[in-house]
Formats: C-alpha cells, sequence, structure tokens
C-alpha cells in the first residue's frame, strides 16, 4: 500500500477515488458478463457450423471414396480466390463477421469430365465455406477471450485491491484527524486551565499584597 498523507485534503482525494471506483465497477461486472455471454453463444454457432460440416461429409461419402483416386479428380478442383469479411462490435470489441467465399474452378473438360465432378466441386464449396467460417468465428472468441480476461483482470483490481485500499486509507485519514481533533480539544483545555491557574496565582499575590 502507498504511502498516504494525512490531511483533509488527502481524504477528499481518496472518497472521490472511492466513488469512481463503485461507479465503474458495475459497468465492468456488466460488461464481463456480457462477453461471457457473447463468447458462449459464438462457440455454440461455431460448434454447430462444424456439425453442419461433418452432416456434409457425411452425405457425400459415397463420393469421397472417388475423391481418394487422384486420376478420378482434376487438379486443383477448387481454389479459393476470395474470402469476403465484414467487422462488428460486442461491448467495444472490434471483431471480424465472415460474410461469404469466392472460388474458382480448375480448367478441365465439361464434356469429358464424369458428371459427379461437378457435384464433388460444389460439395468442395460448400465444405471450404464452412470450415472458413468456424475459423471466423474462432478469431471471434479469441479476440472476446482477451478482452474478457483484460475485463475480469480490472474487476479483480477494484474489488479486491482498489476499494479495499481506498476503504483503509478513508478510514486511516478518518481515525488519525479524530485523534488530532480529540489531542486540540485537550490541549486547549490544559491551556485553558493553565490559563485560569496563572490567573488565580496572580489574585492571590495581589490580595497577599495588600
Amino acid at each position: 500500500m502507498a504511502k498516504i498523507k494525512l490531511t483533509k485534503n488527502e481524504l477528499k482525494v481518496q472518497k472521490d477515488a472511492l466513488k469512481m471506483y463503485r461507479r465503474y465497477l458495475p459497468t465492468l461486472m456488466l460488461k464481463k458478463q456480457q462477453l461471457q455471454s457473447e463468447i458462449r453463444t459464438i462457440e455454440a454457432k461455431a460448434k454447430a457450423v462444424r456439425a453442419q460440416r461433418d452432416d456434409l461429409e457425411k452425405g457425400f461419402q459415397d463420393w469421397i471414396a472417388v475423391f481418394s483416386e487422384e486420376s478420378a479428380l482434376p487438379r486443383d478442383l477448387i481454389t479459393i480466390t476470395n474470402i469476403r469479411k465484414g467487422r462488428s462490435n460486442i461491448a467495444g470489441v472490434d471483431i471480424p463477421t465472415f460474410e461469404g467465399a469466392d472460388f474458382s474452378r480448375g480448367d478441365y473438360d465439361l464434356y469429358e469430365t464424369p458428371l459427379w465432378v461437378d457435384i464433388a466441386a460444389n460439395y468442395v464449396e460448400q465444405a471450404l465455406s464452412l470450415d472458413l467460417e468456424a475459423v471466423v468465428l474462432d478469431e471471434q472468441v479469441s479476440l472476446l477471450e482477451t478482452e474478457l480476461l483484460a475485463t475480469s483482470q480490472r474487476v479483480n483490481l477494484f474489488e479486491k485491491v482498489k476499494i479495499p485500499e481506498t476503504q483503509a486509507n478513508i478510514k486511516k485519514i478518518s481515525v488519525y484527524m479524530a485523534d488530532q481533533q480529540v489531542s486540540a480539544v485537550v490541549r486547549s483545555k490544559i491551556s485553558k486551565r493553565k490559563v485560569a491557574l496563572r490567573h488565580d496565582e496572580a489574585s492571590e499575590r495581589e490580595v497577599y499584597a495588600l
């Protein structure tokens, strides 16, 4: 705990600080709760996207056996040419959003290539799109978790350090000032008694002098 001045001005500084901590703490706690809720929501969405990807995979299991035959598939069947991302803001955190992807298909002869290759190409595009969306969702979670950590640290700092420390400072200064006030009253009374005593002694000397 830093050394503080035991003065009236310092008492005001500490009281103002305590008011500030108590004012901002509920906002930080609310932000923490919001971040936790958003992270759970996004994680659930990412899980759903990956489940959709798995379902798509199962739906094309018959084709996967064919995909394993390199000679049956054109080289560079699908290429990602662009990933479209937007921006959003959650609890003050700027995050990317997935808005889609653009693909190009390999140059193959439509007449000589079996029809199932086009079906396979559609599948690959859908699967890649879901994979890309899941990656962006993971990025959102990562950014929000970083902010959650910082917010949690601030909440703990206010709750467990700053507020108790400031309360202790206020108590220390208040006790000191109260002691000083009592001491001042005592000194004042003693001083008055001494003055009164000297006055009495002077009066007695005047009487004896007469």
